[in-house]
């Protein structure tokens, strides 16, 4: 495993240009590896740096493919107003994971990480300062979290996403470097995957077969486990997938985001051979894993009633409140 190292540094934020983000978050996170390091764009509502005593919950929320960390960020901020007394004492952290559009459009520095297109979603290194995956980010941001010097008093952390960055939310759940060190420090850790094109599999089945015949990376990274970048290393499918079940995941699904050509699915024959929708993809994935365990998987599926493909009416429902927060309010 490598060590990760991270350090806060705040910076001014840029205005948008062309088809790049409007905004750059403005604060940074520097990510260290073994031999490498670069800069994380974030938001937080808290200097990092210092020691947070107050904070008992954090939760980061994964943009998706347009990078608007700023609007997520604002969604969130929105649950926890209508959480009440649950959403006290919480910190809300959006990272931004940029690519080389934005980089140019607003003349950012070389040393901030940048990714080419969306392959941040599938945990595919950086183009530039250097080659550290965006699960390496994360491992980062849960590192710093966990530093009890920072936070003293932190009992939890949620990673939320929506479409691409409920993608992002899916996979680290799987593989991510960081979870088993978190738990050690003694800091529960809940996923929060709403709405994505599509999951990682465990092994060859898949519920549309007609789909995945023909389809040679079928079950390819990032829809199967085979040709995983780096990152992933060589843990078995049946390690990865034990550790997986157990694992406090809610899959937080549009009842409406049944669109099979909606804005932005994935139609690539392998997402397709997961379902023709994102609801169907979602409940397909949770029957598949149910099938395969009938004991031990500590996953649960929310359906919220009359939304489609928007992450701020699904983490502002009820439901997505209670993915959040927990106020089990939620049947």
């Amino acid at each position: 495993m490598r060590r990760i190292c991270a350090a806060l540094v705040l910076i001014p934020v840029l205005l948008a240009q062309g088809n790049a983000v409007k905004t750059v978050a403005g604060s940074r996170l520097t990510i260290t590896l073994a031999n490498a390091s670069g800069q994380l764009a974030l938001y937080s509502e808290v200097d990092l740096s210092s020691s947070q005593p107050g904070i008992a919950r954090a939760i980061i929320v994964f943009h998706g493919l347009h990078r608007n960390a700023l609007g997520y960020l604002h969604d969130v901020e929105e649950a926890r107003a209508k959480a009440g007394a649950a959403g006290k004492n919480t910190l809300l952290i959006a990272p931004q994971f940029l690519n080389e559009d934005d980089a140019h459009a607003h003349k950012l520095a070389p040393d901030v990480l940048r990714w080419r297109g969306g392959q941040w979603e599938a945990g595919e290194p950086a183009v530039k300062p250097a080659a550290i995956s965006s699960y390496d980010a994360i491992d980062g941001i849960m590192a710093h979290l966990s530093d009890r010097a920072l936070f003293p008093n932190l009992r939890v952390i949620v990673l939320a996403g929506h479409s691409g960055g409920g993608q992002v939310v899916q996979r680290y759940a799987v593989v991510g470097h960081q979870i088993a060190a978190v738990e050690k420090a003694g800091i529960a850790l809940n996923y929060v995957v709403a709405n994505p094109s599509s999951y990682v599999y465990f092994d060859d089945y898949r519920p549309v077969p007609f789909a995945a015949q023909g389809c040679r990376k079928f079950n390819e990274w990032k829809y199967g486990l085979r040709l995983a970048p780096h990152y992933v290393e060589s843990s078995s499918a049946s390690a990865l997938e034990t550790a997986y079940i157990s694992r406090r995941v809610t899959y937080l699904l549009g009842a409406n985001d049944n669109d099979p050509n909606g804005p932005d699915i994935d139609k690539a024959c392998a997402a397709e051979a997961e379902g023709s929708t994102r609801m169907q993809r979602g409940l397909n994935y949770f029957k598949y894993l149910e099938s395969r365990h009938s004991s031990g998987l500590e996953h649960r599926v929310l359906v919220v009633p009359g939304v489609s493909h928007d992450a701020r009416k699904m983490f502002t429902s009820t439901c997505g409140i209670d993915a959040l927060f927990e106020t089990g309010e939620c049947h």
